[in-house]
């Protein structure tokens, strides 16, 4: 029986992610995005509008606009434009690698 072998960790890549969530406004804007997609989930729509996201927040469009360009590039998020709306959602792929580094599981 083969036995799981857990894929290596890219250090790298996880310092860029904790380094984009260690800013406290991109944390609470990443935790938003989070919050409407799972909401998201129970109701079937798939994306958050940022400017819905603007209006609980306070913290300002250019503010907003350059944590998000941050989570991007970190791969946390994916946004798309639709008209000229910036929509946003949670990279589930990456959230689940993630968990993996954190997983109790150590083979």
């Amino acid at each position: 029986m083969k036995k799981n072998v857990k894929k290596p960790v890219d250090v790298k890549r996880a310092a860029k992610i904790f380094k984009a969530l260690s800013n406290e406004n991109r944390l609470e804007l990443f935790l938003e995005i989070l919050k409407i997609n799972e909401t998201c989930f129970e109701t079937e729509c798939t994306e958050c509008f940022i400017t819905d996201i603007m209006d609980t927040l306070s913290i300002g469009a250019p503010t907003v606009s350059h944590h998000m360009k941050e989570l991007t590039n970190a791969g946390l998020v994916i946004t798309e434009r639709k008209g000229k709306f910036l929509t946003a959602k949670i990279n589930d792929e990456l959230i689940k690698e993630l968990s993996e580094i954190f997983s109790s599981d150590k083979n």
